[in-house]
């Protein structure tokens, strides 16, 4: 089972370019499409998820058209978007069995026994009379994979699945997420760089509509071994910092100004060598002081 996108690319009415021949390879597993907000990720999840043309290029996934045979794509397909409505006076328990009931599963017994297993994947059987109106952002998020996975999908879409919700369910979802990703293909599109070196075997970099990298994300960051520093600054000095050098990061730490800088050699008094990590790879490249090969760590 793959995904291959070629030369996806989508321009809206307004001129906007979303996607610029967009060509990505992605096996079975979790793979992490990451990049800030307005970059052409959730453009190209809305195309993959049927849900809006493409101007050029081509998908298939097994050996299906995704752009043109979506209702076989439908099929096989679960998918979380990033905002979702949910009937606030409806259970848990009586909304997910409508959701069975849509997507094909007509015997009771089979129906009451799918949507059994799901509130229990999901965490959610104990709450499965509740009001959805009354769950937490998590547990609608989890709510929200436990459609996603009626019908045994063989491609899973999450788009930024954990935007605002505290660390414990953040660790919940990813629990979840890291479970169901083991024998079918799960695309987690998010601007949180954790969540995807937590979770993803292979990523890809998106910015301003076109892919700048894909690879294994350790193999990346590999490629910044022995050229990133560490510096503690006031912050009065940050813009002459940014001025003299390639600031990669900044991020408050114990009251000062902690600056990540990327150079070839120690850039001045003061910097220590660091280990870099999938954040300052992810931040030098959509900065453009980074330029990876393309595919890396790639079998």
């Amino acid at each position: 089972m793959e995904l291959r996108i070629e030369k996806l690319s989508k321009r809206y009415p307004n001129g906007v370019q979303a996607l610029q021949d967009v060509s990505l390879d992605i096996p079975l597993g979790m793979f992490g499409l990451l990049g800030p907000n307005g970059a052409g990720k959730s453009t190209l999840m809305r195309t993959l998820a049927t849900l809006q043309e493409a101007d050029g290029g081509s998908a298939s996934l097994n050996g299906i058209d995704v752009l043109k045979q979506k209702d076989e794509v439908r099929k096989v397909l679960g998918y979380l978007p990033q905002e979702f409505g949910l009937y606030p006076k409806v259970s848990a328990e009586v909304l997910l069995t409508h959701f069975a009931a849509l997507k094909g599963i007509a015997n009771g017994k089979e129906r009451r026994e799918v949507v059994r297993a799901l509130l229990q994947q999901t965490n959610l059987y104990e709450h499965r009379r509740k009001p959805l109106g009354s769950f937490s952002g998590g547990m609608k998020q989890r709510f929200g994979i436990a459609q996603a996975l009626l019908g045994n999908p063989r491609l899973i879409i999450v788009d930024e699945p954990t935007a605002g919700l505290d660390p414990e369910e953040r660790i919940r979802f990813h629990n979840l997420l890291s479970a169901i990703g083991e024998n079918i293909i799960v695309i987690l599109s998010t601007h949180i760089v954790s969540d995807v070196s937590d979770l993803c075997g292979r990523m890809a970099i998106i910015h301003q509509g076109r892919v700048l990298v894909t690879g294994e994300p350790t193999a990346l960051v590999n490629g910044l071994q022995g050229r990133v520093w560490k510096k503690s600054i006031d912050a009065l000095e940050l813009e002459a910092h940014k001025t003299q050098h390639r600031v990669v990061l900044v991020r408050l730490f114990a009251g000062r100004t902690l600056i990540h800088v990327l150079d070839e050699q120690q850039p001045g008094a003061g910097f220590e060598p660091v280990v870099p990590d999938l954040e300052d790879l992810y931040f030098a490249t959509i900065r453009g002081f980074f330029n990876p090969p393309i595919s890396a760590g790639v079998n």
